[in-house]
């Protein structure tokens, strides 16, 4: 296995070949500081790493039914939105490195984060338990999780304070503007409400495993208020570049609009752009909002039924994700995601400024 520092290298050689040279080198520096600052910081930024490594630590996860999975999950890959009937959605709301890969991965992603991000101190058995008991919840009624009538405890917790608000408004207009290239210019006006709004446009940072790709957001008046549109370049999921022989076909769409999403109406992918809307309801929950500093057992049964959804929205696997499930030895999830958990450890150890 190649070391860390190496992996990087030829990752990055390899994203610069799949934008034609585009990448945004401020934003790949940020990257790499972020890879230096805690082991679940690390894990979000290093998804490439991730592919490399998960079957080789954990074999037996291979052998697991494949799906459309999402790649890249963790604690804060989940968010909410507002549908087309303007409800409150919860779920996973980044699909950037999805692929058809062994269910379990996601899984084993899932609990790994939960184990890295430390938010309760919970044990990996704690952990598992919870996103199992979620996730088969999920496979016998797959459904998307709307806020507005059921699941009012989650509601509770992802609510948008007035300072969260505020804090949006202002960051969006510290944005320096600048204007977009033609192709994500074209996408954005595309996507707003109207076609014929005037609009200012001004690339984005954001995020930690797409720092890199140009990233823009335009803002327009309409009707008394302001919008927002991001549109983010897309490139085929690194477990691709790792397990399935180069293709080069995006899945990101397929996921994010499968049978059981109460998908955004503004979101679209199209000439390897993902545009969607930006809002104080449609946004990620990070690891510093209080539905994951106080990490519980509920929620973190919620993400494995959400994930359990997305895995079926596809194609109806669920008779072989339970057999599966029956099948494997008390405690694998557990285990893998501690054996995955100290290797992304023993990683973040040799990247660090202490390794150089």
């Amino acid at each position: 296995m190649l070391s860390i520092r190496r992996s990087t290298q030829q990752y990055e050689g390899w994203l610069k070949e799949q934008l034609e040279g585009k990448v945004v080198a401020k934003d790949l520096r940020d990257k790499h500081k972020k890879m230096q600052k805690d082991p679940f910081s690390f894990l979000r930024a290093t998804y490439w790493r991730w592919a490399e490594k998960v079957l080789e630590v954990c074999p037996r996860l291979a052998t697991a039914p494949s799906v459309l999975a999402i790649g890249d999950i963790h604690l804060e890959n989940f968010g909410t939105w507002r549908d087309a009937e303007g409800r409150l959605i919860w779920g996973v709301n980044d699909f950037d490195e999805a692929a058809e890969m062994p269910y379990a991965v996601d899984l084993v992603r899932l609990a790994t984060s939960a184990l890295l991000a430390n938010a309760r101190r919970a044990s990996a058995v704690e952990v598992s338990r919870a996103l199992l008991r979620g996730y088969r919840k999920g496979l016998a009624a797959p459904s998307p999780i709307v806020l507005d009538r059921r699941f009012r405890w989650l509601r509770r917790l992802v609510v948008v304070s007035e300072d969260r608000r505020r804090d949006f408004w202002e960051k969006t207009h510290r944005e320096n503007p600048k204007q977009a290239p033609p192709r994500y210019r074209k996408m954005l006006t595309k996507r707003m409400p109207h076609p014929n709004l005037d609009i200012w446009t001004a690339p984005r940072t954001a995020g930690a495993g797409s720092l890199g790709r140009p990233r823009w957001i335009a803002v327009a008046e309409w009707n008394g208020g302001e919008v927002v549109r991001e549109a983010k370049a897309l490139v085929v999921s690194a477990w691709c570049r790792a397990h399935a022989g180069g293709t080069k076909k995006l899945r990101c769409g397929d996921i994010a609009s499968g049978r059981y999403r109460a998908a955004d109406p503004w979101f679209a992918v199209e000439d390897n752009i993902a545009v969607r809307r930006l809002s104080p309801n449609n946004r990620k929950i990070e690891a510093d909002d209080p539905a994951l500093a106080h990490l519980s057992g509920r929620l973190l049964q919620a993400m494995g039924r959400e994930l359990a959804s997305v895995h079926l929205g596809v194609s109806d696997r669920r008779r072989a994700l339970l057999r599966d499930l029956d099948r494997r030895e008390s405690g694998w999830l557990a285990a893998s995601a501690q054996d995955m958990a100290a290797a992304t450890r023993r990683d973040f150890e040799a990247y660090g400024p202490r390794a150089r």
